[in-house]
């Protein structure tokens, strides 16, 4: 297969319909096992390239670093160009250190360098602030990200899990255009077919805004690939099991009425439930390139196969449908 190419917003670079998410890069497990240790990340990062795939997302925390670690050995024997590299920034990285966390300027320009030195490259193509800092006025914080892209050290802004507070991406978007900075050019909040809380107003004001937008979580965490039911045990070692969270945020009604909806469109299009969540979003007008993770191969490339998943407008519709719009997601 060879995955679709959509454009990135508005920034002029094109890049695979489906980003490939490295969250579970070095994880830990609570046995202290690693859920993809390096080895397996290589495969997988060779999977998602040779599919076609040409975006990857990562943060200075996945893995305590080690996911931009191996993500940078990988890159190392291919062709830099060749990739569009998103990372972020904002949680702790010394928890001793006051200045340690956020994005005010101090946290902001140190982790910036020791992103480039683990990805071994001059510059990212993206940099999100993984969070809002409201202890950084945002006049500051744009200012040094302006900095960044002045000085080539990236290329594109972005904002992650800012929702639902669309207010404070438009606001400190005006302040960029006020003072001549580089701008947020991509959103990437968590959004699905359970979790709608963005169409509050995030959506609309990306589209005000002129944002693409790069959801993360498009399966709910597992839960719209159709592994969990009603009644009964959950499945042993998922999250369903492990987390009381988990059950709380998902294991609903009004969710397992969506994922009817969703096992019924699967049928009707020859496809698996997650398939068919992840096409959702690529068949959505506002959504640029959903992120999509695994922690092997085939659980990959079961996931890439989303892209060639075709929803009729009425199915489309079906599923949009099948839960509304809440507050809470």
């Amino acid at each position: 297969m060879s995955l679709s190419t959509v454009p990135l917003g508005r920034t002029g670079t094109t890049v695979s319909g489906l980003s490939f998410g490295t969250w579970r890069f070095g994880r830990e497990t609570d046995t202290g096992e690693l859920e993809v240790d390096r080895d397996q990340a290589h495969r997988l990062l060779s999977a998602y390239a040779e599919a076609g795939g040409n975006f990857i997302d990562t943060a200075d925390m996945y893995g305590d670093g080690l996911s931009e670690e191996w993500i940078g050995d990988w890159l190392e024997g291919r062709d830099r160009e060749d990739f569009v590299v998103a990372s972020k920034v904002y949680w702790p990285t010394r928890e001793d250190d006051p200045n340690g966390r956020g994005i005010g300027r101090k946290h902001l320009r140190r982790q910036v360098d020791r992103i480039l030195d683990r990805l071994g490259t001059d510059y990212l193509d993206v940099l999100y602030c993984h969070r809002f800092d409201d202890q950084t006025p945002p006049e500051e914080f744009m200012r040094t990200l302006d900095g960044f892209v002045d000085d080539g050290r990236v290329n594109y802004l972005g904002a992650s899990t800012f929702e639902p507070n669309a207010w404070e991406v438009a606001r400190a978007n005006e302040i960029a255009d006020r003072r001549g900075y580089e701008p947020f050019t991509l959103a990437q909040p968590r959004y699905n077919l359970v979790n709608r809380e963005i169409e509050g107003n995030y959506v609309e004001m990306c589209e005000a805004y002129d944002l693409g937008l790069c959801p993360w979580s498009p399966l709910a965490g597992g839960f719209l690939t159709g592994k969990y039911e009603r009644e009964g045990s959950m499945p042993e070692g998922t999250r369903g099991a492990e987390s009381d969270r988990f059950a709380d945020r998902y294991l609903s009604e009004a969710n397992f009425d969506a994922l009817d909806v969703v096992r019924d469109v699967a049928e009707e299009v020859g496809a698996t439930p997650a398939q068919v969540s992840v096409a959702w979003l690529m068949h959505h007008p506002q959504v640029t390139a959903p992120i999509v993770g695994a922690r092997t191969v085939d659980q990959l490339e079961e996931n890439l196969a989303a892209d060639e998943v075709s929803l009729t407008d009425e199915q489309f519709e079906r599923l949009a449908e099948a839960k509304e719009y809440s507050p809470m997601g």
